[in-house]
């Protein structure tokens, strides 16, 4: 890792010496960048979507990762295990899940192929590096890697940059945060050539208690480009150390103690200090751009993820069998138990190519794209020390799994404009999946070989009146089950999901206002829901739902009322169900587990309602202040709609002031204070729940990850 920061380095001194060249400021005409376009639905597409600029990422990029950047576009909530917005994040896209979302790279996915998990905290700041993002709900257009069961997130980095800069940024706040970026950019050297860089270090001890982040990262890009071809090679890696704040706390604890972190408590007397998640991930993405043609364009790209790194954790009174280990005989004693230190590593490397081919002749155009990856990932764990002296060899390694998934998938897209106002849309996509599984931590024996073969079709309509555009499109989604879901017994394998998605919209556009009203039905079959059912191994598992259905109306809108004041919204009405559902409760009375059918029921983690605002006002020429608010309600911490478990609604506000010092030749300097939940709200946005029935009573336990109270950043942008 010290290696790849001296080579981020040493390229970020070069921008700097290159930058000076006095062809840098020529203009030419330039190959824009197509590889994001492969995943990325067109202005006319008819899907719902928003655009986020790079001005736009700037204004919220104050050190949160990036689902706090995008928390006020529609139908998202946010969450933090930390509660600032720093470290382990997650979102939800119309109350889905990230193992459901979609993120790519440039088009490169991003999701974890295992777990399908999407863990941001892998590379911290990369919004600091992104030219813009593409959010689509629902199923979207055909993209790269992981089927879109909620939308799918893609970050463009590719674009060019033809002025050279120097970004100098420093932010600090609450909780001990710290953040700290440089980014360079050469601008057109040679008329050809561009380089950049970034160096980022994020630090912050987090609201809640131990729940401290040292996050460091670089970025850097070197590109030939002319107006026929370009070829661009990014390098850019996250290092993450985070102590463990994922096991949330219990109602009591949330109302005397909120602030409280359980991890590391297995250790007597003081909490274990080193419970701590350590992760380092590098990307290389290399791309070949080429326009063959005034009719035909092409890209392809070869990419590597390299990952690895480690869990920490203390463990009280281990039992040496469970870790394959004999007795211990100490002299006359016999030792069967031990308080050890443990360490689950992961070690993998992810790597494809993806290929995009575009025609475009007058009111046709055509694409065709795919991927081809593969995936190999070692799951091991080591134990480097034993609290009783040579009870455990040193650095015994207990298991050592591997699994491997491969992925080979090919789309075409077809856009064809009828006359002035009516254009269609038809995309396909055939999708082979190959993962084998050879054997879990808890249950080494279980080898899995898993096939799957997806065709997802997609159609739509876009009609066009002046300011006004109408939409209506049909898009179907099918995915595998992750990790954690074949770890099941063999007869009660999961199922693959599918999902029907339809939506429905009508956009306006002025120059003072717009605004989009859009409707969704969201139609599942097998569903992957958790049920409280246990499986062979005794642990919690998912279960296919034959039916359960997601609909709802997104309402979005800016107008500018003034040369001062500016307003945008939006807002989000749902209803999220599951039918035919049955809970499984333990009864640890009798070991077995007890049943209740609910004919109807609510989705977990789906609000009904979620609002956005911002209004920005500018009473001086370089002063802005931004009133931002989030609105959501209630949500269920499981399928059963039950009153007793679920997170209450919260109304959380955030104030931000900038002030821009213009100086000489374009150069800024930006000064901002943000404060984050203004009026202390005390909230939470996520948990979890189980019930179960022990001494002849029912009886519930809801977990909570608590949120920050009133905080604030502070900081300084030099933009020369």
């Amino acid at each position: 890792m010290k290696n790849l920061y001296l080579i981020a380095l040493t390229i970020c001194v070069s921008v700097s010496t290159f930058a000076q060249s006095k062809e840098a400021n020529k203009d030419t005409a330039l190959l824009a960048p197509i590889e994001i376009n492969a995943v990325k639905a067109s202005d006319n597409a008819p899907f719902i979507k928003s655009n986020i600029t790079k001005k736009e990422i700037e204004k919220f990029n104050i050190g949160r990762d990036l689902p706090f950047i995008i928390n006020q576009t529609p139908s998202i909530q946010v969450n933090s295990d930390a509660g600032n917005g720093i470290g382990y994040t997650g979102f939800r896209i119309r109350g889905t899940d990230a193992s459901r979302i979609n993120i790519t790279i440039n088009g490169v996915p991003f999701n974890d192929p295992e777990s399908q998990g999407t863990f941001l905290v892998n590379l911290p700041d990369i919004a600091s590096s992104a030219n813009g993002i593409q959010i689509q709900r629902g199923v979207g257009t055909s993209t790269n890697g992981n089927g879109a069961f909620g939308g799918s997130v893609h970050i463009n980095t590719n674009e060019i940059e033809k002025t050279k800069s120097l970004i100098i940024s420093n932010s600090f706040g609450s909780y001990q945060t710290f953040k700290n970026n440089l980014i360079l950019n050469s601008g057109l050297l040679k008329n050809h050539f561009l380089l950049s860089g970034r160096l980022s270090n994020i630090q912050s001890d987090g609201y809640v208690d131990r729940s401290n982040s040292r996050l460091q990262s670089f970025f850097t890009s070197a590109a030939y480009v002319d107006d026929k071809k370009s070829i661009r090679l990014n390098i850019f890696s996250g290092k993450e150390r985070t102590n463990a704040a994922w096991f949330g706390i219990n109602q009591a604890t949330l109302d005397s103690n909120r602030t409280y972190n359980p991890a590391g408590n297995e250790k007597p007397g003081t909490p274990y200090e080193n419970e701590t998640d350590n992760y380092t991930q590098t990307h290389y993405q290399l791309f070949f751009n080429n326009k063959i043609n005034k009719n035909w364009s092409s890209n392809v790209a070869f990419f590597l993820i390299r990952g690895k790194g480690y869990f920490e954790q203390y463990k009280d009174s281990a039992s040496l069998e469970s870790y394959g280990l004999p007795n211990y005989i100490n002299g006359t004693d016999t030792i069967l138990n031990t308080d050890l230190i443990r360490q689950l590593w992961l070690d993998n490397y992810f790597y494809g190519s993806n290929f995009y081919t575009q025609y475009k002749n007058g009111n046709t155009q055509l694409n065709i794209g795919g991927t081809f990856n593969n995936y190999d990932g070692k799951h091991y764990g080591i134990i480097p020390k034993s609290i009783t002296p040579n009870a455990v060899p040193s650095n015994y390694k207990w298991y050592n799994l591997n699994a491997n998934k491969k992925e080979a998938a090919i789309y075409t897209k077809w856009t064809q404009t009828i006359n002035k106002r009516f254009q269609t849309y038809a995309d396909v996509q055939l999708r082979t999946v190959q993962y084998n599984i050879n054997g879990f931590r808890n249950n080494p024996s279980l080898f899995l070989k898993n096939n799957f073969v997806f065709f997802n079709p997609k159609a739509g309509i876009t009609y066009n009146l002046k300011s006004w555009k109408f939409y209506l499109s049909y898009a179907n989604a099918n995915k595998e089950p992750n990790r954690d879901d074949f770890e099941a017994n063999i007869k009660d394998a999961p199922k693959a999901e599918s999902l029907h998605d339809f939506e429905l919209g009508v956009e306006r556009n002025k120059t003072n206002y717009s605004w989009n009203c859009n409707l969704y039905y969201m139609l599942y079959k097998n569903q992957l829901i958790l049920t409280g059912k246990v499986n062979d191994v005794f642990a919690y598992t998912r279960t296919n739902i034959p039916n359960s259905f997601r609909a709802g109306i997104e309402l979005e809108g800016k107008i500018k009322i003034s040369k001062q004041i500016a307003f945008s919204g939006n807002a989000t009405f749902s209803m999220n169900k599951v039918k035919n559902f049955t809970e499984y409760i333990d009864n640890y009375d009798t070991y077995t587990q007890e049943t209740k059918f609910y004919k109807t029921s609510t989705l977990s983690f789906s609000p009904a309602i979620t609002v956005a605002a911002n209004i920005t006002i500018t009473p001086l020429k370089n002063l802005t202040i931004d009133l931002m608010s989030k609105y959501v309600s209630d949500q269920y911490l499981d399928n059963t709609a039950n009153e007793s478990r679920k997170i209450d609604g919260y109304f959380v506000e955030d104030v931000k002031v900038c002030y821009d010092v213009e100086l000489k030749n374009k150069n800024t300097i930006q000064l901002f204070l943000q404060g984050n939940n203004i009026f202390a709200k005390k909230y939470v946005a996520n948990g979890y729940t189980f019930s179960y029935i022990y001494g002849g009573a029912f009886s519930t336990e809801n977990y909570y990850y608590p949120m920050a109270t009133f905080n604030f950043m502070a900081g300084i942008t030099i933009k020369l």
